[in-house]
C-alpha cells in the first residue's frame, strides 16, 4: 500500500507509519525530482503538495491513485483535473484560524487607519486623529463556514455585531440565503466575501451588491479574487465612497500597474492568507490521520463535495 507525501519524517513527530504502507515524498518541485515510475505505478492515496501548481502534471502518471487529499480549501479547478474514479478530500479546516486572522488584521488596519500611520511614521510626523473602529460596526460575512466561524469569534471578541450569510439560509444557525444580500448590505458597515470560485460565485459581489452598500463601507476580500467584480469595485473606491481591504485579486498576481495599487482607500496583501505558522502542523496531522484510516480501510475526513 503505498501513499506520496509532500513531507520527509512526519513518523518521527506522529507517530509509526501503519503496518503494511510505503510512504514516498515528493514536495512538488522539479529540484527534488519526481518520484520513479516503479513508485507512481503504485501509488494510492497522494497528499498533495500545497501551494504547487504545477504538481497536478503528476496525475495522469497515477494508475492505481484512488483518493487525493488536497491541503487547500478550494478544490473546484483541482476537481476538473482529476482522472474518473479518484475521490478529491480537500483542506477543510487547515486554514480557519490563519484566514481569519488576516482578516481581523486587514479590518483593523483599515478601520484604524494603519497604513496612514506606517507613512506619518516614516515621514516624521505627530499628526493624531479619530477613526473609525471595529467595535460596533456591523460584519456581514458572506460564505459562512469554518472559516467564517472563525473569523465570527474573533469579530465578536471586539464587539462586532455580525450577519450570516451562505449559498442556502440556515434559520436554526441564523445563517442568511445569498439571495437576501442585496437588502442586507445596506446597514452593512464592513462586508467580508469568503467565497469560492465556482460557477456560481465568480463575478457574484458585483455592482448592485458595492451600489447597496453605505457609503464609506469596507469591503474585504479573503476568498477568491474572482467573486468580486473588480471593475465595478474601482469605480466605487475611485470615488472615494467605498473602501477595500483585499488579500485575493482578480487578476491575480496584480499586475505591478493595476489601478488597484494606487487606489485611494485599499489595502492589498498578496494572498497570504493561509500562509501563518498555524498551516504546517495542523496540515501533517491531516495527513497522518489520512494515511492511518486510508491503511484500516476507513471512510477519510473532508470528502469534497461534502455530503
Amino acid at each position: 500500500m503505498d501513499v506520496l507525501v509532500p513531507w520527509p519524517d512526519l513518523d518521527r513527530t506522529h507517530g509509526a507509519w501503519p503496518e503494511g504502507v510505503r510512504v514516498h515524498v515528493w514536495d512538488g518541485t522539479k529540484d527534488e525530482g519526481e518520484p520513479s515510475k516503479d513508485v507512481l505505478d503504485r501509488v494510492g492515496l497522494w497528499a498533495m503538495p500545497y501551494a504547487a501548481p504545477d504538481a497536478v502534471r503528476l496525475l495522469p502518471e497515477l494508475p492505481a491513485l484512488r483518493a487525493v487529499q488536497s491541503l487547500s480549501a478550494g478544490v473546484e479547478k483541482l476537481e476538473a483535473r482529476l482522472p474518473s474514479g479518484v475521490a478529491l478530500h480537500n483542506g477543510r479546516g487547515l486554514h480557519d484560524a490563519s484566514t481569519a486572522e488576516l482578516a481581523l488584521g486587514l479590518i483593523l488596519a483599515a478601520q484604524r487607519e494603519i497604513p496612514h500611520w506606517a507613512e506619518e511614521q516614516r515621514a516624521g510626523n505627530w499628526d493624531p486623529h479619530f477613526t473609525r473602529s471595529l467595535a460596533g460596526s456591523r460584519v456581514a460575512v458572506i460564505g459562512y463556514g469554518s472559516i467564517g466561524s472563525a473569523l465570527e469569534a474573533r469579530l465578536l471578541a471586539c464587539e462586532a455585531e455580525v450577519v450570516r450569510v451562505a449559498r442556502r439560509a440556515r434559520p436554526e444557525e441564523d445563517v442568511h440565503a445569498v439571495s437576501e444580500l442585496t437588502g442586507l448590505l445596506h446597514g452593512i458597515d464592513i462586508a467580508v466575501l469568503v467565497l469560492p470560485e465556482n460557477e456560481g460565485t465568480v463575478g457574484m459581489f458585483d455592482a448592485e451588491h458595492l451600489a447597496a452598500l453605505p457609503d464609506d463601507a469596507l469591503v474585504v476580500n479573503v476568498g477568491r479574487g474572482r467573486t468580486l467584480d473588480t471593475t465595478a469595485l474601482l469605480a466605487e473606491v475611485k470615488a472615494g465612497r467605498l473602501r477595500a481591504a483585499l488579500d485575493v485579486t482578480d487578476p491575480e498576481p496584480l499586475p505591478a500597474d493595476h489601478p488597484l495599487r494606487t487606489a485611494p482607500g485599499v489595502l492589498i496583501t498578496p494572498h497570504v492568507a493561509g500562509g501563518s505558522a498555524t498551516f504546517r502542523p495542523r496540515a501533517e496531522r491531516l495527513i497522518v490521520e489520512q494515511v492511518r484510516r486510508w491503511a484500516a480501510g476507513q471512510e477519510l475526513l473532508n470528502p469534497f463535495p461534502g455530503p
